[in-house]
């Protein structure tokens, strides 16, 4: 058997939607069984009974022997089709109430992230291990919109602007081609069953690589390049950090049954070779981003025209989204970071003190930490909220799509490009202008 037959033959062994399972049942995760009809019940005192994460999926169509009364919110059953080219298998399910609860029984958990887009939420299972699943959902969070929208704020206002400015471009670059190799590979995600999905928000999109992966391998990588020589602590620190962070992110979406094992190598290796070829011009491209008098305007039309580009590769997925609002957010921050370096409101150390020494904590630098965490997320929240609800509608009447049912409106190019590249794009700049503008008038920059 040649090398290229083995690496084949290896490849397909690690792509197989078994050894997911496999590892899920290791970690205590297994499927309900299908139950036949039970008898009808108050769903009230199911759910009272139940806990909150608790459920039970019921099929639209009305079950022999169950009640003709009115089923609880979301009992419903929404099934999002394979991806063409086999692998996949339809699942997802809108979670209803649970009718059984005993002490002897693992504890039931519903999604943990539901679609907003395609409506799917992900199947029940049996966890009988709780601190693994509290672990991974933490660290599956570490790849997700919440953690972004905290963590690179968290740098530029409190930490550092210019660590926090360049894992922008890196995380930017990164996520980007990640996005769009997996529209151009178009694998499928693992098949269900045997696999449980516990989390569906990502199950639109094609599956290799794992940009979930890519991200938890390139931001620990980065933080520790950026940081070492700029800051002083000890580098241990660093390869501590760099493999607890990137397999917590990694595991946690096999356990999620989203990726398989090739997939996650998959998107290690590819972020691997992505900074090696990239990282060199991280410095330029932040300086050319602050100082260059045209930066704005071509940061705004690189950006866009990267955007235009993905929508091409393939159909619509959720995909689409979340590579214009990464475009739109690293254009944003960009060009807020140009503003700020020209108007002199954070102005980066000068090299000859560096490093830097780490300052004492007090109480007067954790309050005023708190307080920029605090009020810049409410400003955040706020700017999202607004061009949200003009640029939906706004797209809608200019390119006559009908407005209706926005989740379908979404759905268009002309819809969900603008919605998400100017809404993030805002936010993007508010982060690195306009909130950093509020601090120093307030005092607490």
């Amino acid at each position: 058997m040649s090398l290229r037959q083995r690496l084949a033959q290896l490849a397909g062994w690690l792509q197989e939607p078994q050894k997911v399972a496999r590892f899920q049942r290791l970690c205590g995760v297994e499927a309900l069984p299908r139950r036949s009809a039970a008898p009808a019940t108050d769903p009230r005192g199911d759910e009272k009974a139940e806990a909150p994460l608790a459920g039970d999926a019921r099929r639209r169509e009305q079950q022999p022997g169950a009640s003709a009364g009115p089923q609880p919110p979301g009992s419903d059953r929404n099934q999002c089709p394979a991806k063409p080219g086999g692998g996949g298998a339809p699942n997802g399910v809108r979670n209803g109430l649970a009718t059984e609860l005993g002490p002897a029984l693992p504890r039931r958990v519903g999604a943990l992230r539901r679609n907003s887009l395609t409506g799917e939420e992900g199947e029940l299972a049996h966890v009988s291990n709780w601190p693994l699943y509290y672990l991974f959902c933490f660290g599956t969070e570490l790849g997700n919109e919440l953690f972004y929208i905290l963590f690179f704020p968290f740098w530029i206002w409190n930490l550092d602007p210019l660590v926090g400015r360049r894992l922008v471009v890196i995380w930017v670059l990164v996520m980007y081609l990640g996005q769009c190799t997996k529209d151009i590979i178009r694998w499928p995600r693992p098949a269900s069953p045997p696999v449980v999905k516990l989390e569906v928000f990502y199950n639109s999109e094609y599956s290799m690589p794992s940009t979930h992966a890519m991200s938890g391998t390139a931001i620990p990588i980065s933080m520790v390049l950026l940081t070492y020589g700029r800051w002083q602590y000890p580098l241990i620190y660093g390869l501590i950090l760099i493999p607890c962070w990137c397999s917590l992110v990694c595991l946690s979406r096999i356990y999620m049954g989203m990726h398989s094992i090739l997939d996650i190598i998959a998107g290690f290796l590819y972020t691997i070779l992505i900074l090696a070829i990239f990282y060199p011009f991280v410095d330029l491209i932040d300086n050319f981003n602050q100082t260059h008098k045209y930066a704005p305007l071509i940061i705004i039309g690189l950006h866009l025209a990267l955007g235009i580009f993905s929508f091409t590769l393939d159909t619509w997925s959720t995909s689409r989204g979340d590579t214009a609002e990464i475009l739109g957010s690293g254009a944003g921050i960009a060009c807020g970071s140009h503003v700020t370096y020209n108007l002199g409101l954070i102005l980066d150390p000068s090299l000859d003190i560096l490093p830097l020494a780490r300052p004492p904590i007090t109480v007067t630098l954790c309050g005023k930490a708190i307080l920029r965490i605090l009020i810049g997320m409410v400003f955040v929240l706020i700017v999202r909220d607004i061009m949200k609800k003009i640029t939906i509608p706004l797209a809608c009447k200019i390119f006559n799509i009908p407005c209706d049912d926005v989740r379908k409106a979404r759905q268009h190019m002309e819809v969900e490009l603008p919605y998400r590249y100017i809404t993030y794009g805002m936010v993007g700049f508010s982060i690195t202008f306009l909130i950093p503008y509020i601090f120093f008038f307030i005092g607490i920059s």
